[in-house]
């Protein structure tokens, strides 16, 4: 795979989505106010999620995977999307952020050397700072901590696995720093639809950076001739 081929693919690749099926889409009004706006609707493509763009607004599921398919469970599948496309995003930014020529590292001094390619950066910090990843894995498990106490129902009763609450938005935890989310409900769902196709692309611009990396072991700018590779194996602390 030929990083010329990877970027072309992603970029005429459109993600894919899912067909309605029936189920109950009545919502009491107090849970629309929790939703965004969003009223499910089993006549909509989705149940009228946003994410859907020309020329594929009447649905877009060549597989099927959506036959029978329950809005809860849709609900998962979305939430899923929305978690995954962020953090391909951060991923994506991350990568080439870190590498020749960029080379940024805000947790970490670098600035002397190429330390090669960025799926092997947390191997490298581990051989320097084991303890580093324990904590890493420690504010992972927080934040995940928090979308569940925030978006899934508690394990009782009628429990199914990663159940989500009726009030709880897919991908809405809660996060807004900067108090960028709109009130309105169509300014909501264009700026959701933009964070999916923008989430979408990236998991598929991530997964084929990682691939190039782990075919011939090369940064991404020095495998498209943006950058010199100046990077030495024998530099780090662990094996290339």
């Amino acid at each position: 795979m030929t990083m010329k081929f990877t970027i072309l693919a992603t970029l005429l690749s459109t993600a894919a989505a899912f067909a309605p099926t029936p189920s109950n889409s009545r919502v009491s009004t107090s849970v629309r106010a929790e939703l965004n706006g969003w009223v499910p609707d089993e006549s909509k493509f989705a149940f009228g999620l946003p994410g859907a763009i020309p020329p594929f607004e009447d649905g877009f599921d060549p597989l099927g995977l959506a036959t029978g398919t329950p809005l809860s469970t849709m609900k998962q599948w979305r939430e899923a999307e929305v978690q995954h496309g962020r953090v391909a995003m951060l991923a994506a930014v991350g990568m080439l952020v870190t590498e020749e020529p960029i080379e940024y590292h805000p947790l970490f001094e670098a600035f002397n050397k190429d330390i090669g390619p960025a799926i092997r950066h947390l191997d490298e910090v581990d051989a320097v700072s084991p303890f580093f990843l324990t904590f890493l894995t420690i504010a992972i498990g927080s934040v995940e901590w928090n979308r569940a106490l925030r978006g899934f129902s508690k394990p009782e009763g009628e429990f199914a696995f990663q159940q989500l609450k009726d009030n709880y938005y897919p991908g809405d935890v809660g996060f807004d720093p900067l108090n960028l989310k709109p009130t309105d409900a169509d300014e909501f769902a264009t700026m959701q639809t933009k964070e999916l196709q923008n989430g979408r692309l990236a998991m598929l611009g991530a997964a084929g950076m990682i691939a190039q990396e782990l075919v011939n072991g090369k940064e991404i700018f020095v495998n498209l001739g943006l950058a010199t590779d100046r990077f030495d194996p024998s530099s780090v602390p662990i094996q290339f």
